[in-house]
């Protein structure tokens, strides 16, 4: 009975570790065969928004699952090979050498993607890290009031709301327009001799109309306002200059248009706008590095003369070598021809839905300036959540939208997606209709 008690363990022990070969084997396996798709060239020139033999190739280069229609980049943009490729890559000279550091050096691709200066970038996990970090910065007191939209993430409402709760601010909101003049004209109207801060959206994720926000921001600094931006939707999506923009800050993410890792961010605190924004959390090389516990008094040296202030201590390598080869990736497409392209299939997502007349209401505008990628909409007499559920069981996924009590769905769509999934969505808002 012993001997072939120990058979049986030795026996399961040989099945485990020869399953265990196996799958990784077959794991490696599957993963050289997806990387060794054909590589993009690196484009120099124009390429139209519908040259759909060179689109198709961009779509060859994500892992998306090719019986499944992605309309929701919104929320997470999928990578491209080469961007999971420079992770795994990160991560392995981390682990096999038990390397340190490397990841400052994205804020300098940042800042030159961004037309921002290396010493103004500070590196997050996510847009709401930003956001906080600015929220909390401004030297705000009780009574002071800041401006924000009815169109709010919960990323940029929450820690509004808790400074409020906590300090006292004024909250005053207004409800983007159908015309980029008319939205400002909407925030214009709110301003007080105690307003002290305007903390909008680029792009509300709700909607996804882009609010003009040169003209706030150059507004704001007329006014002596701060002009803190949401930029969870810009980056990727459309060119972005931030130094043009004149923004005081910026908070972003790499994981929705820019293709990035999940889990990478960054804030952009304009130069001289460093000793304003106060910096709560400290770490490694967010100050000087004069600080000695050994000393008595204890000293401390001064806050980093950048924005790495506003960070400190270990980041994810691996991730930004991600977040450095997204850039890359876009790049060698052109930012204007994904932007020329994105925009492109917005539209024909608006056209498409307008065709039913009224018996959907198109929430985006149809302003050429003040749309692109994204489009919300409602089905009369269809429930939102009901037709979502009808999109996942179809292997579409977009996005429902109760925030704010919108009630409402969100299509994005981005460079690797096509008419022809658009349509197959727009052949379920018809079935939807006739089913009522």
């Amino acid at each position: 009975m012993y001997r072939n008690s120990v058979t049986m363990q030795a026996s399961r022990r040989t099945f485990l570790k020869q399953g265990a070969t196996a799958l990784i084997g077959s794991l490696a396996f599957q993963y050289r065969a997806e990387a060794s798709l054909p590589s993009l060239p690196h484009n120099k020139g124009i390429v139209e928004p519908f040259d759909e033999p060179y689109w198709q190739l961009v779509r060859q280069q994500f892992p998306l699952s090719r019986d499944f229609i992605y309309l929701n980049n919104g929320t997470m943009g999928p990578s491209p090979y080469p961007v999971i490729e420079a992770v795994r890559k990160g991560m392995m000279e981390c682990d096999q050498f038990g390397s340190y550091g490397g990841w400052a050096a994205t804020s300098g691709k940042l800042g030159k993607f961004l037309g921002a200066h290396e010493d103004e970038i500070a590196l997050t996990h996510n847009v709401t890290d930003g956001i906080n970090i600015a929220c909390w910065g401004l030297p705000l007191k009780k009574g002071d009031e800041v401006i924000l939209t009815t169109h709010e993430h919960v990323g940029n409402a929450l820690p509004w709301l808790n400074r409020r709760k906590l300090h006292g601010i004024v909250i005053k909101v207004f409800t983007p327009a159908s015309t980029a003049e008319e939205t400002l004209n909407r925030i214009t109207a709110l301003w007080t001799k105690k307003t002290r801060a305007v903390a909008v959206p680029h792009i509300p994720c709700t909607q996804g109309q882009i609010l003009p926000v040169k003209e706030i921001c150059t507004w704001a600094k007329e006014k002596g306002l701060y002009a803190v931006i949401d930029g969870a939707h810009g980056p990727g999506m459309l060119p972005v200059d931030l130094h043009d923009m004149g923004c005081d800050t910026y908070a972003s993410c790499c994981h929705k248009w820019m293709l990035g890792p999940k889990g990478t961010g960054f804030l952009y605190v304009r130069k001289d706008f460093q000793e304003t924004l106060q910096t709560y959390f400290l770490g490694g090389d967010s100050d000087t590095g004069k600080w000695n516990m050994a000393l008595d008094p204890i000293p401390m040296g001064d806050y980093a003369s950048s924005a790495h202030r506003y960070y400190g201590g270990t980041q994810a390598a691996g991730l930004y070598k991600g977040v450095d080869a997204a850039i890359d990736f876009i790049e060698g497409i052109g930012i204007e021809n994904i932007h020329n392209r994105i925009k492109s299939l917005g539209k024909y997502v608006q056209n498409q839905l307008l065709t039913f007349g009224d018996k959907v209401e198109l929430i985006t505008p149809t302003e050429d300036r003040s749309r692109c990628a994204v489009n919300g909409f409602r089905i009369k007499g269809v429930e939102y959540t009901q037709f979502n559920t009808l999109c996942s069981e179809n292997k579409i996924r977009i996005r429902s939208v109760g925030e704010n009590g919108l009630n409402s769905l969100r299509v994005s769509t981005h460079i690797y997606n096509t008419k022809q999934e658009i349509d197959k969505l727009i052949e379920l808002v018809g079935k939807s209709l006739k089913g009522k």
